[in-house]
């Protein structure tokens, strides 16, 4: 009988990292689903539900599990709800979340406590904010760990995950920007109206740690954004606490030399990083995929700490007007050598490879500590 995949997906930015994935699986002959929820429902964050129905050979089952405003917990509760009634009706065989939002916990822990077997991909990795919490929590609600190196495979064993189901198999998201992404730059530039043919990346999500304060972080920033007269395509912030601040900030940037997109396409965003100056922010993009490309890239605050270090990559305060500008005048539209410490490119192949073997059905779902030697 053929295995029932269902990929939970919440954002545009997981559903970057989980579709090679389910196209692997798929073209291997599992049957695969996707169970949509989170910012993909939302019409402020440009509805990317729709790039989730594009992918062919796949089911996709939608959740609102939110309006805008709800707290985290809320949404936990919601999901849990809602996921819940669904893997009931569908009974999937292997449901795999991904990283560190809360509709992944929400599924995750769904998923252990009806022993239902569930992978985690991209676990063991550190930021330090709340999110790295709610990481940790879906490796140990977890049976199966897909992680992207070496490094964050020890760290989820030391949480007591035995060695066994434990897979280095590199960022997903790197498959994709690994290959041609379909798309060429003047494509992409005119179907999201950017006007420029030299421009920076910024992505600026909120803290949840520090929600209070993300809108001085956010006019700090893009305040000496606007005074280096670089142009940059801002991507919108996710839709956790302090986001209504940071796009108060960016709703007053001048048009002329910043150009706000709710979202895009995947293929169409790997291009637009193929092709940028530098990336200046907080995304994990910008210390996975950037590096990846030889990107020079500036992470902005705490969100990203500790999460990744390579030679492309500079880290400051949001306040720090002399370092970020700094940044841009000696960085702006270099090249560094690709950094492949989270792969090179073959994470679904890989992640194919560990499913299709019977050990993986066959390994018990009950958990037990593993204490290391």
């Amino acid at each position: 009988m053929t295995q029932k995949i269902l990929f939970v997906t919440g954002t545009r930015a997981d559903f970057g990292k989980l579709e090679p994935l389910a196209i692997a699986a798929r073209d291997a002959g599992f049957a695969v689903s996707f169970f949509v929820t989170g910012m993909h429902m939302l019409d402020r964050y440009g509805l990317t539900k729709l790039e989730v129905h594009r992918m062919p050979g796949v089911q996709v089952h939608e959740f609102l599990n939110q309006r805008p405003g709800d707290p985290q917990d809320m949404i936990l509760a919601k999901t849990v709800i809602g996921f819940s009634d669904f893997v009931t009706e569908h009974a999937p065989d292997l449901i795999v979340v991904h990283g560190d939002r809360v509709e992944a916990l929400a599924c995750a822990l769904v998923a252990a406590t009806n022993y239902i077997r569930s992978a985690h991909v991209e676990g063991g990795e550190v930021s330090g904010t709340i999110d790295e919490i709610f990481r940790h929590c879906n490796s140990k609600l977890a049976a199966h760990h897909f992680v992207s190196s070496i490094e964050a495979g020890k760290r989820v064993a030391s949480l007591g995950e035995p060695l066994e189901n434990i897979h280095p198999i590199g960022s997903p998201e790197l498959d994709f920007h690994a290959s041609y992404s379909g798309v060429t730059l003047d494509e992409v530039r005119q179907r999201y109206d950017i006007p420029w043919a030299d421009y920076g990346i910024s992505v600026f999500h909120p803290v949840t740690s520090e929600a209070a304060s993300m809108g001085q972080q956010a006019s700090d920033l893009y305040r000496t954004l606007q005074a280096s007269k670089k142009n940059f395509v801002l991507i919108a912030p996710n839709n956790d606490p302090g986001s209504d601040a940071i796009f108060d900030v960016i709703r007053a940037l001048p048009a002329d030399q910043f150009r706000l997109i709710p979202s895009m396409r995947f293929a169409h965003f790997s291009e637009l990083m193929k092709n940028a100056a530098m990336m200046v922010g907080n995304s994990s993009a910008g210390v996975r995929e950037a590096p990846f490309l030889g990107i020079p890239s500036l992470d902005i605050g705490t969100r990203q700490t500790n999460r990744s270090s390579a030679p492309s990559i500079c880290a400051v305060k949001a306040s720090d007007s002399s370092g970020i500008s700094e940044f841009i005048e000696s960085n702006w539209g270099k090249r560094f050598a690709p950094h492949t410490a989270f792969g090179e490119g073959r994470a679904a192949d890989r992640f194919v490879e560990v499913i299709s073997t019977p050990t993986f059905w066959d390994r018990g779902l009950q958990k037990e500590f593993q204490d290391l030697d």
